[in-house]
């Protein structure tokens, strides 16, 4: 058993070889439990398993071992074969529409939630909503960035291939002109086949996860000029859907999202001739700034382990390793970089608090074990998710 000296000395040197070593057991324990390895019954859940493929990727680089690369490539394919398919209690068969062997994210993919998706005539209920079955756009950017990872490493196109036909679906799925000439729009969930919405709202950093993943795979090679022109297309929509004044969060969560994507677009902005891109990325360190300023001051981060959800806390902990890579960044300099630069001792608070055994004892924490640890693992070893290529 981890003693909490050992803990504590762990959480001082992320990335070190104790973190590397931890990552690696929660990750072998996520996948014999998720049925990626062993006995147990196959269960897939795409924003985890994204940040699982990444996690395996960037410690296989790290230690060398192929095994852990393997497991990724099993992974994706899993992740492919069940929720690029319909669900096992639907009447509906197969791959989703589009999609087929050879393509396999033509049709999205669905979220992997227990529950089936709310039918065309049943009345919402959004406390059941969170449990029902559907596509999250945010869900698939995360997905997309994975099978980028996925492409690089393996020096394979067919994955940047997968990657960019999910971009193009869910572009056209996802987004809307509520009239002609009036701005883009985003719905924030949809159905399995994407044909209704599931909850009609925008969700706050859609749009700006949109434009940050179409940057990644306009920069690869690779696609023919009608591909790449649909993904500039796609960029331009969700550059005039984003609102500065509704990025600002509080949610750990919400804050970890903005400050990755602030350090992707400062990497990729660079070579991309992206208008305005500047000005945009102070926008979104402001707006972290702020949200992270607003959460310290009020509830902040801080309470027993059973109080508290793990997974939201530790994407913030892996977005303050994320704004860290911009130190001495040309484009992102500035005061809100240095605000934030001012909060990476938060970082190593968090990762410490999870890393005691104890605290993944609660029920709160075994609740939902696999994202926890498949998240604690990334904040740990967080290169395999936040390299760009």
């Amino acid at each position: 058993m981890e003693t909490r000296a050992q803990t504590e000395v762990a959480a001082r040197s992320p990335g070190g070889s104790a973190h590397v070593e931890a990552a690696i057991q929660l990750m072998a324990g996520f996948a014999e439990r998720t049925g990626l390895t062993g006995d147990a019954p196959s269960r897939r859940y795409l924003w985890t398993d994204a940040f699982a493929v990444c996690n395996w990727l960037g410690l296989a680089r790290t230690t060398g071992d192929s095994n852990l690369q393997e497991l990724a490539l099993q992974l994706v394919s899993a992740v492919h074969h069940t929720l690029g398919r319909h669900r096992l209690d639907d009447r509906r068969r197969g791959w989703l529409d589009g999609a087929d062997e050879d393509n396999p994210t033509r049709g999205g993919l669905r979220i992997g939630k227990p529950r089936p998706e709310r039918g065309p005539g049943e009345r919402p209920d959004e406390r059941l909503e969170w449990e029902r079955d559907g596509q999250y756009f945010h869900y698939l950017t995360r997905w997309m960035h994975a099978l980028r990872a996925v492409g690089h490493a393996t020096q394979s196109d067919a994955p940047l291939r997968w990657a960019r036909d999910l971009a193009l679906t869910a572009h056209r799925a996802f987004t809307y002109r509520p009239r002609e000439g009036a701005r883009p729009r985003m719905v924030w969930k949809l159905s399995i086949d994407l044909t209704r919405p599931l909850v009609a709202s925008m969700g706050q950093h859609d749009a700006l996860d949109g434009l940050v993943t179409c940057l990644e795979l306009a920069s690869e090679p690779g696609a023919d000029a009608e591909t790449r022109a649909a993904l500039n297309h796609a960029l331009t929509d969700y550059a005039a859907m984003i609102d500065p004044s509704a990025l600002v969060t509080t949610d750990p969560l919400g804050l970890g999202g903005l400050l990755v994507d602030a350090c992707r677009l400062a990497t990729l902005m660079q070579g991309a001739g992206l208008p305005d891109g500047a000005a945009l990325l102070e926008m979104v360190l402001a707006a972290a700034a702020q949200g992270l300023r607003r959460g310290l001051d009020g509830a902040g981060l801080s309470g027993p382990a059973a109080e508290r959800l793990a997974f939201r806390e530790l994407g913030l902990a892996i977005g303050l390793a994320a704004i860290e890579r911009l130190r001495g960044n040309g484009p992102a300099t500035g005061v809100s970089l240095n605000q934030l630069l001012g909060a990476s001792a938060l970082r190593n608070q968090l990762i410490g608090f999870w890393l005691d055994p104890a605290h993944r004892q609660s029920a709160g924490y075994l609740g939902h074990s696999d994202i926890n640890d498949v998240m604690l693992a990334t904040s740990l070893c967080p290169d395999g998710y936040l390299d760009v290529g």
